[in-house]
């Protein structure tokens, strides 16, 4: 498709969202990850919108904050309709003679995909404005499409402003235009707000269009739910299924395994290796990476994690976390901000690691924690070691040499250094650095008194 310049882009952002029951900007609320805004303004980047223009008002400093500097931003201080919301960013959009696509920050489910199809009928069309419609079994609550006797848009009205007849038109309007920049910023100061909400309308611009002689084409689409928008609770509920069942399918068709499809939630900027596998009630959120060949879940939470090849990863959590490839996690092992585990590690029940590095082959089987600690490649930490970290005003960290090998129900002081091939008795408390190839015991000598047992139980009765 050429264009004579790149398209533009504004989305309306503005508004409270007053059915959304909540103090946060309606358009701040998430959908598999993201916010319904960010999702409208990557469509319309992938559709070639270099830096779209964010509309805000209630909340705004809330939006600019959580969505960055990817988008210009302008703002509509008083509510007062679409067609004002569009005009607040003539001043930054002066000169602007290519396409300008307007969407709403509300409509999650558009795509860059449908964008570009709308820009190529607005181009080959060659109209003032293409409007994307759909046709609805049950249109209440929409902007009709009011069509000319040519067979193109004469005029949207507004629901509340319908005629009895009008209502009983089908087709609806979704929002989301594509005007010419130049014919746009001429028509959005004239706008007028003679109607029932006294406000300025966008859909008043395509009607000026039209009685200027312009063309508005309209582009039907029979898959509503690409244009479907958000209003309250249960609409953002019904959006995050039809997202989170695209990201599945896009997952599964690049070579993923999902057990149990109906379970699984994967968040919007997760990315998965081929020939993985994915088990029931898993979720894996944020900007979670995993390598090829791997097995996660079932009942597994996986945030912002970056997971090596052929790893196995049961029943656990994750946060913040890196793992090497060939490693096991689990069941119900904790994997806490700034844990890193090396290649072939093995990570066992009721483990949690935290803010610790863990070398190649490193084996903690059950129920230890390792906090802010360094372990060698080759170390066994038996069952119920704990690194003691903290001492309720500073945080110390432990190390731990190569194929060292910690006895169970261990007890680690820190700050402490353990050397190379050193050895560590079971059920010791350590204070002291020990050295490489040391034997390190720290535990009462047993002492066994015979018949003892049947003394004290005389003296009891």
């Amino acid at each position: 498709m050429t264009q004579s310049a790149p398209p533009a882009g504004i989305i309306l952002a503005a508004g409270k969202g007053t059915r959304m029951k909540s103090e946060l900007p309606k358009v701040l609320h998430r959908i598999c990850g993201l916010p319904l805004a960010e999702w409208v303004g990557r469509a319309m980047i992938e559709a070639g919108v270099k830096k779209p223009v964010m509309v805000i008002g209630h909340g705004g400093e809330l939006l600019q904050e959580a969505l960055g500097d990817k988008y210009e931003y302008v703002w509509q201080r008083d509510q007062l309709g679409t067609g004002h919301a569009a005009l607040q960013a003539a001043e930054l959009m002066a000169g602007c003679s290519g396409p300008v696509m307007i969407a709403p920050g509300d409509t999650p489910l558009i795509s860059g995909e449908v964008l570009k199809a709308l820009l190529e009928r607005h181009h080959t069309s060659a109209s003032g404005c293409t409007v994307a419609t759909s046709h609805l079994a049950e249109p209440k609550g929409y902007g009709r499409i009011v069509r000319d006797g040519t067979g193109g848009i004469g005029r949207i009205v507004e629901q509340k402003d319908a005629t009895e007849r009008e209502l009983q038109i089908n087709e609806v309007n979704s929002g989301i235009y594509i005007f010419d920049g130049t014919l746009l910023f001429e028509i959005l100061p004239t706008l007028g707000n003679e109607n029932t909400q006294g406000e300025y309308y966008i859909t008043d611009a395509l009607e000026k269009v039209s009685k200027g002689g312009g063309k508005v084409e309209g582009m039907p689409f029979d898959d509503f739910s690409l244009l479907l928008g958000v209003n309250d609770r249960w609409q953002l509920a019904q959006a995050e299924k039809i997202m989170r069942q695209r990201i599945l399918m896009r997952h599964a068709m690049n070579g993923i395994t999902l057990q149990d499809p109906d379970t699984t939630y994967i968040e919007a900027d997760v990315k998965i290796g081929q020939d993985s596998t994915i088990e029931a009630n898993t979720h894996l959120r944020g900007s979670t990476a995993i390598g090829q060949g791997c097995k996660v879940g079932p009942n597994t939470l996986m945030v912002d994690c970056q997971v090596g090849n052929e790893t196995k990863i049961t029943m656990s959590h994750l946060f913040q976390a890196k793992i090497g490839s060939k490693v096991k996690v689990g069941p119900f092992a904790n994997i806490r901000p700034g844990a890193v585990l090396a290649d072939n590690c093995k990570i066992g029940n009721f483990v949690e690691i935290k803010n610790a590095q863990l070398g190649e082959a490193v084996a903690a089987s059950h129920l230890t924690y390792i906090g802010d600690a360094e372990i060698g490649a080759g170390s066994n930490i038996g069952a119920g070691t704990i690194t003691c970290n903290y001492d309720g005003h500073e945080k110390f960290r432990t190390k731990i040499g190569a194929k060292t090998f910690v006895g169970s129900n261990s007890t680690l002081v820190a700050p402490l250094t353990i050397g190379d091939d050193a050895f560590i008795a079971a059920g010791s408390v350590i204070t002291e650095d020990v050295p490489d190839t040391a034997l390190a015991l720290g535990r009462a000598r047993q002492e066994v008194k015979e018949g003892w047992v049947l003394r004290w139980r005389g003296r009891k009765k």
